[in-house]
């Protein structure tokens, strides 16, 4: 078990955190969630004793080791893979090296046998002769192939580095297991299988992700920090979106009776409830759910920015034929003679290993650059917005501010290009003030990507093509832009890490293989994912 007593957080005048106490025990998982600049990472650091707070502390139970997801890619550099996830286990590594250098030693004396025999005897207790395999067991589950065990992490890429400090983090039981983002660049079977490990892990887990469809499986609980203060409810994400949903619809409906508001909660408590998973986490949660009152339901305060997109006119008969597509870059073939025609109410999803590969599709769709073979015909009625993975030409060096940037992109007229207008638009993403004031190349990752949205909503377009737009944004924007393109009523083709999004947007998936070439199926993500088992 771990607890937050009276914590407080300032950061120079304004309070982060202010009198939190929170207790966090085993057998759960708990899902931190809050706007982006809430404070998730900080308060991981503080449970973690990377950071100190102002007030209060945090207490865990006597004899329990907490382990952490480490952030930092380069720290373990000059070490091989297998040490690197031992090392998740201090006590343990620092005996395995303090017993190698007794044992090197020429001059070998008794108090050096005294002191090997009880570093041997602390060992076996903490199961050390197992230490290998079950670090090759976690890196092997991850994904991290058995020859690269003993290769310096100097020689990893950055998504293998990840995989490695994360089987680092698990590694040799911990009672505590705070993480960071950790199914960032991680593939599907390697989020698979976390989500499989977390369900039948019996310690304490806390876990910061923008991944709704991750928090929903692993999360018994969700802690919500909104506005300095720290809340925690039963159930996973869903829960906690739906029914924070639902109180504030019945907190406005001042004329329904209360038996009505409670009987109508009741059963949208029981739905939840009924969860078919037999993991034990599921199984927790439901006998939480079971018990829990109306009164305990969240009512947030959480404010989300409004995401539509109109189209100007409907696209006609034909949309898009792309024919024998190739492009190579730097030697490596990342299209290979790929044809596909995009029908009506398509959505496509383009997922795979390769990320410059689907990046190299979307600009060609998008006509920012040129294939090396083949066509990509656009019908004439088709009108497109393009959302690119890297938007940095749009506010590097660009001194104007948000109000006279959106202006750029809005139609000639004098409604549209009215400041009013503007203003009014920017201010249903969340951009109100003198926020609409401020220049655009200083703007977070997180607001550039709601101007670009803002920018794409503007133009009328009937085909959407977005690459990665929920990067950088907190859940409260990627739900919002999950849901303006369920109803979209157009074309979309798009990329996205997030489970959830592409499983609810897409009805088509392609599939990018490793020789550049593509599978091509008219069904959602997860029944695409089914079929993949199948084979």
């Amino acid at each position: 078990m771990i607890s937050a007593n009276n914590i407080t957080l300032r950061v120079g005048k304004k309070a982060l955190f202010e009198d939190v106490n929170i207790k966090f025990t085993e057998g759960n998982c708990y899902g931190l969630i809050g706007a982006n600049g809430a404070g998730k990472s900080t308060f991981l650091k503080i449970l973690s004793g990377q950071l100190e707070p102002t007030n209060g502390d945090i207490v865990i139970t006597p004899g329990q080791r907490l382990s952490f997801l480490q952030q930092d890619h380069f720290k373990y550099d000059s070490y091989n893979v297998l040490d690197t996830v031992i090392m998740g286990n201090a006590r343990l590594y620092e005996i395995m090296k303090e017993k190698e250098a007794i044992y090197a030693k020429e001059d070998f004396s008794d108090e050096d046998g005294i002191r090997a025999s009880e570093l041997e005897g602390e060992f076996a207790e903490m199961n050390g002769w197992e230490a290998e395999s079950d670090a090759a067991t976690l890196l092997n589950g991850l994904g991290i192939e058995t020859e690269l065990h003993y290769t310096q992490m100097a020689d990893l890429t950055g998504s293998q580095k990840v995989k490695v400090l994360l089987a680092q983090a698990l590694f040799g039981n911990p009672d505590i297991l705070l993480l960071d983002e950790p199914t960032n660049h991680l593939d599907l079977p390697a989020i698979e299988w976390l989500e499989d490990f977390l369900l039948d892990y019996e310690g304490t887990v806390i876990v910061v992700s923008h991944d709704r469809y991750f928090l929903n499986v692993v999360c018994t609980h969700i802690v919500d920090i909104d506005y300095s203060k720290v809340k925690m409810y039963v159930g996973n994400y869903e829960f906690w979106y739906e029914s924070s949903q639902m109180m504030e619809r019945l907190i406005k409906q001042q004329n329904k009776k209360a038996e009505e508001k409670i009987k109508e909660l009741q059963t949208f408590i029981q739905r939840f409830s009924a969860n078919k998973s037999k993991s034990k986490q599921a199984t927790s949660r439901k006998k939480m759910l079971d018990k829990l009152t109306v009164e305990e339901l969240p009512a947030s305060s959480r404010r989300y920015p409004f995401v539509g997109f109109d189209m100007d006119r409907e696209a006609g008969r034909d949309l898009l034929t792309v024919d024998g597509l190739s492009k190579t870059v730097n030697g490596e073939k990342l299209l290979n003679n790929i044809s596909f025609t995009l029908n009506h109410d398509d959505k496509i999803a383009i997922i795979g290993e390769n990320e410059i590969a689907i990046t190299a599709l979307m600009q060609i769709l998008a006509g920012e650059d040129e294939p090396d073979e083949g066509t990509v015909k656009w019908g004439v009625s088709t009108s497109r917005s393009y959302f690119p993975k890297d938007n940095s030409k749009y506010f590097d060096g660009c001194e104007l501010n948000l109000v006279d940037w959106l202006r750029q992109y809005s139609a000639a007229g004098f409604e549209t290009q009215n400041e009013s207008y503007i203003r009014g638009f920017l201010g249903r993403m969340l951009f109100s003030g003198d926020d609409v004031f401020k220049q655009v190349n200083v703007l977070s990752g997180g607001e550039k990507v709601r101007c670009m949205l803002s920018r794409m909503m503007l133009y009328g377009s009937n085909v959407l093509i977005l690459d990665q737009p929920t990067n950088h944004l907190d859940l409260e924007s990627i739900t919002a832009v999950n849901n303006g393109l369920k109803a979209f009523k157009g074309n979309v083709i798009f990329a996205s890490h997030d489970h959830e999004f592409v499983n609810t947007v897409a009805n088509r998936i392609i599939d990018i293989r490793e020789d550049g070439t593509i599978v091509d199926r008219m069904c959602t993500f997860d029944e695409y994912i089914e079929m993949k088992r199948g084979n």
